[in-house]
């Protein structure tokens, strides 16, 4: 599936990422996860996207954040919104969708093969339009979950299907393994 020889971009949409990796009871180490590319492709980029709640004094993502920036991946976040739904219950919504891609559009001139970790089938024209420019499109999701983290749509639009439950052999660790991970 990758050439040696294939300048490789990732895109990882953070917040569908966690959900698959979450649904199927694994963690991604995001270091294996960038050794596992840079190993076997001259990889360009890694990008990161999520949305962030800025009025709580403390997020639990912000370590993770702050760890991938300083690790090698572009991270890329803007504010999430809060507002109330007709029911009256606070509802949060952080969609990177066009910062994904806008970025990865952007980027296509400077890689072969795009990696695009996200199930959302808004992502299906995006892949469509890489493939005009011919570049190779990898997505990246769930179909091991008890329901389908990905759209039949992108997965059938693009040139190969990686399911995370796969990858997470090369470069997952169960919860339990986080937990009894020695502290540094």
């Amino acid at each position: 599936m990758i050439d040696p020889r294939e300048k490789v971009a990732l895109f990882i949409d953070g917040a569908n990422l966690y959900a698959a990796s979450k649904a199927l009871g694994i963690d991604i180490d995001y270091r294996r996860l960038l050794n596992e590319f840079q190993s076997k492709s001259y990889l360009v980029r890694a990008y990161y996207y999520t949305a962030l709640i800025e009025d709580q004094e403390y997020s639990s993502i912000r370590p993770l954040i702050d760890w991938l920036d300083y690790n090698g991946y572009r991270v890329v976040t803007k504010p999430a919104k809060e507002f109330t739904d007709s029911t009256g219950r606070r509802k949060i919504k952080g969609n990177m969708d066009i910062e994904l891609t806008v970025d990865a559009l952007e980027m296509a001139p400077h890689f072969d093969h795009m990696f695009l970790f996200s199930g959302d089938g808004d992502f299906t024209a995006l892949v469509a339009a890489m493939q005009r420019r011919g570049k190779k499109v990898t997505v990246v999701s769930t179909l091991a979950s008890q329901t389908p983290m990905i759209s039949d749509d992108l997965r059938r639009q693009a040139d190969y299907f990686v399911d995370v439950i796969d990858l997470a052999k090369s470069v997952g660790r169960a919860p339990i393994e986080r937990a009894e991970a020695p502290t540094k």
